[in-house]
């Protein structure tokens, strides 16, 4: 790229020399004829420069593209290594922007940025060391206002950074705002927070309008100065390059080639300050990129970890285990921990895990999901001692389904293949029949072929757990479920409706259902009840239902529901 920029300077001086030359020529009065010379030297440096500004165009591009593929994999493949407690903590709303929106300002970031940063840093040098020995007192001009320039560049870049990236912060709220209140509308209303919910998304969208005008104002500001000083100095270049031709202490062809060369010496310098601005997004993003991808996740189990499919003789312990969960650098979460938890589990079954908000359910479910790697205690399958679960052999038994599953751009049938990509479209039928998704296809225009997920057919969070679940019902390979609230903003009438497939999915699996819909329970083979991200009882429903503190959860989500009623 260096080779290419001094080429391109090389083209630029070439240029300046053969037109100041055909002009002077024409001047003194010599033919067209004898200026070939000059003017095909000019044609040619005029096609090299235009070539090499292609060329380089090119290859930049080419780099942003494969660098933002790159990014794009490290990003999703660190998101899911982190696990949806991440997800939770940072907004789902903020991700996908991240992800859709950041990685192509990433891209216009490297494509602009480096192509003028090269520039920046070759042809104004090159053209200064030309005009140094052309006519050094106009380039002493030129090298004493280029500070001058530089200088408010960097006051106002900024100014324009601070602004930018209140933007972006104002962005990424409104997209993160945007995406919970659409998942969540039918919660919303049922509880008639809709109209409320609604003004702080249109007050969100007030606050992103200013900072974008606000950015805007500085952008503007910034351009006007750079044209400014640069126009100026040319003027005053010319200015003195015109009173020495009246002395006669400079002749035409240099001064000509002083003139022209002048606002070329500035150029690299105005295109860079105006796609700083434009790039300010995409340097912003790469920045929370970075953020994520530095962040700590629990590495992989070696591959000399013995893990075998789950069957009914198999075994899991988990023996006075301390987990800090997933923390984001200045914040804070009361509670999201676990303390000196202990589990002894065989074979097929179904555990509840129950408590107040915050408890640690979700941590727990992070936990034997490999999200999150215990300080202290141990963790063991079938007697083999493992430092976590983030193994392969363990995750790709686990069917997981969280508050609100993600559907994908794609049809219908597709996002139910989600563990079963090679499943027939009989198998993907009988599993959407299993749970209960007959009456939505039935009123899909192109049935399993609609088009769902962001850009299509927009479900309910009901007809969302039930894709879930189809999906659980088409992989019968993976026999561990992980329930993380999976009811926890649906209507009641609707997680009735549910219920009845979701524990025929339930049976010869191994399952952990976290929730505070307490009538679940029942259901349950054994309870865990946790506070305060300790384990205070387990065993069956009947002895569980029965536990002071199990009375005291029971009166509190009473009372939290009398409130919302």
């Amino acid at each position: 790229m260096l080779l290419l920029a001094c080429l391109q300077g090389a083209a630029v001086v070439g240029q300046a020399y053969s037109l100041a030359l055909a002009v002077s020529g024409c001047w003194s009065g010599e033919g067209l004829s004898a200026q070939i010379g000059p003017i095909a030297l000019f044609l040619l440096s005029f096609l090299l420069r235009h070539a090499l500004i292609w060329w380089r165009g090119k290859i930049l591009e080419h780099y942003a593209v494969a660098t933002g593929k790159t990014l794009r994999r490290r990003l999703l493949n660190k998101i899911f290594a982190l696990g949806p407690g991440f997800v939770q903590k940072r907004g789902t709303g903020n991700l996908v922007t991240l992800n859709m929106e950041g990685i192509p300002r990433v891209e216009n970031y490297l494509s602009l940025f480096g192509s003028k940063l090269i520039s920046i840093l070759v042809i104004p040098p090159m053209i200064l060391i030309y005009a140094i020995y052309l006519d050094w007192k106009s380039a002493l001009t030129m090298f004493l206002v280029l500070p001058v320039i530089i200088a408010f560049m960097v006051l106002l870049g900024q100014v324009a950074r601070s602004r930018a990236t209140k933007r972006y912060q104002s962005y990424r709220t409104l997209a993160n705002h945007f995406v919970d209140s659409l998942r969540g509308l039918e919660t919303l209303k049922l509880l008639g927070l809709s109209v409320g919910y609604a003004k702080t998304v249109g007050a969100t969208s007030e606050s992103y309008r200013r900072a974008t005008m606000g950015t805007l104002t500085v952008a503007f500001m910034s351009s006007f100065a750079l044209d400014f000083f640069s126009t100026l100095s040319v003027a005053i270049i010319a200015l003195f390059l015109g009173l020495r031709l009246m002395d006669g202490t400079i002749l035409l062809a240099p001064a000509l080639t002083m003139l022209i060369l002048a606002p070329e010496y500035f150029a690299p310098i105005r295109e860079f300050g105006g796609d700083y601005h434009a790039t300010l997004d995409g340097k912003k993003a790469l920045d929370d990129i970075q953020t994520v991808l530095n962040s700590p996740a629990v590495a992989e189990c070696p591959d000399g970890a013995q893990i075998t499919p789950w069957t009914e003789s198999s075994r899991l312990v988990i023996n006075s285990v301390t987990v800090q969960g997933n923390q984001e650098a200045g914040t804070e979460r009361a509670n999201n921990r676990l303390e000196s938890l202990s589990l002894s589990w065989q074979g097929w079954g179904k555990i509840g895990i129950i408590g107040a908000s915050g408890a640690g359910k979700s941590t727990l479910i992070e936990l034997l999901g490999g999200f999150l790697a215990p300080q202290f205690g141990t963790l063991s399958i079938n007697s083999h001692t493992l430092p976590h679960l983030k193994h392969p052999a363990w995750q790709n038994q686990i069917i997981y389904i969280p508050q609100h599953p993600y559907l994908f751009q794609a049809t219908l049938g597709d996002n139910i293949r989600f563990y079963s990509h090679g499943a027939r479209d009989d198998e993907v039928c009988r599993a959407a029949h299993q749970a209960g998704l007959d009456e939505l296809i039935d009123s899909l225009p192109l049935g399993m072929n609609e088009m769902v997920g962001e850009g299509g057919r927009a479900l309910s969070g009901g007809q969302e757990q039930r894709v879930a679940l189809a999906r659980a019902f088409l992989d019968n390979k993976r026999r561990i479920l992980l329930f993380d609230e999976p009811t926890a903003h649906i209507d009641i009438e609707t997680e009735y409706e549910l219920k009845k497939s979701m524990l025929s999915l339930m049976e010869s699996r191994l399952v952990f259902f976290a929730t505070h819909r307490l009538h679940w329970m029942r259901e349950m083979d054994w309870i865990l009840l946790v506070d305060g991200g300790r384990l205070i009882a387990q065993g069956r429903p009947e002895e569980i239902l029965k536990h002071n503190a199990y009375q005291v959860l029971l009166t509190d989500i009473n009372k939290i529901r009398k409130s919302h009623e």
